[in-house]
């Protein structure tokens, strides 16, 4: 019988595997984060299929959201499944699809104009905040943004193993132009740090909380792929195309589309409430 003992070099081991696949670095990092922990509550045990069930109900008892569950004993599974250990892998919970988004965590049309002037004293994250938001890219994707594809008009984004083409509007074009003169860049990506580096999510990300308190918006919707979210609902809010939009945000999956252009409970309420069925007794 395999002796299924965890060990530090088996997760080490897996990571370079996901990387050899092609994954991206933050899916990488992500499932090694997971399994990491796995292998904390684990120990010096055995891995069996009882203990993966008491790691997911350990989980529930932490109080863990059920999507942050599940994506962790994704990580763990995924983990079995390159380790040989099939018969240790658990079911993920099942979960009521959500038909509404909550408004807590929505970024609006106006708050996205309130963080933009928050940032107009910084030139390379108020160009950020428009690209980002007028294209629906992912926040890593900002790297294909160079000084030739602004020229071209449209860029060539190569993301796990996939490739598509990112159209840029003119406003947009005319606008990083601008931005590209100014600051002399001649070559090469366009949004890089002090040290010549392609910004990355933690860049971006501190620099955006840093606008909160000036733009009166909730620390709780500022995020660069609240930007991406935004840009979902208001295409679909004109085109009504869910698959186009698919193809334009680069997704696989049209249920993961879906995920991003759910109204808020506010806007699902003032559409049920305008259907009219609800009469008052005459009397």
């Amino acid at each position: 019988m395999q002796n299924k003992k965890l060990s530090l070099q088996y997760l080490r081991n897996f990571r370079d595997y996901l990387l050899r696949e092609e994954k991206s670095t933050a899916t990488v990092e992500k499932y090694f984060r997971d399994v990491c922990s796995f292998l904390d509550y684990v120990g010096e045990k055995i891995v069996t299929k009882e203990i993966t069930i008491a790691y997911k109900k350990h989980l529930e008892e932490k109080q863990y959201a059920a999507r942050s569950i599940n994506s962790m004993i994704t990580s763990v599974n995924r983990l079995m499944d390159y380790l040989g250990w099939c018969d240790c892998k658990v079911k993920c919970m099942r979960l009521q699809r959500e038909m509404y988004c909550s408004e807590e965590k929505e970024l609006t049309k106006e708050e996205y104009k309130r963080l933009l002037n928050a940032a107009s004293g910084n030139e390379q994250l108020y160009m950020v905040l428009q690209t980002i938001c007028s294209t629906g890219i992912r926040v890593s994707e900002l790297k294909f943004f160079t000084v030739e594809a602004i020229r071209h008009g449209e860029v060539i984004v190569r993301c796990k193993s996939k490739t598509r083409t990112v159209l840029l509007p003119k406003s947009l074009i005319k606008e990083l132009t601008r931005y590209i003169r100014k600051r002399g860049i001649k070559e090469g990506t366009i949004f890089v740090t002090r040290k010549g580096n392609p910004l990355d999510r933690s860049n971006i990300w501190a620099d955006m909380k840093k606008l909160c308190c000036s733009a009166n918006v909730n620390p709780s919707k500022v995020f660069p792929h609240n930007l991406r979210k935004l840009f979902a609902r208001t295409f679909y809010g004109m085109e009504k195309d869910i698959a186009k939009l698919a193809d334009i945000l680069g997704h696989g999956n049209i249920e993961t589309t879906r995920i991003y252009i759910m109204t808020t409970g506010s806007e699902h309420r003032q559409k049920i409430e305008s259907l009219g069925l609800v009469f008052h007794e005459n009397t």
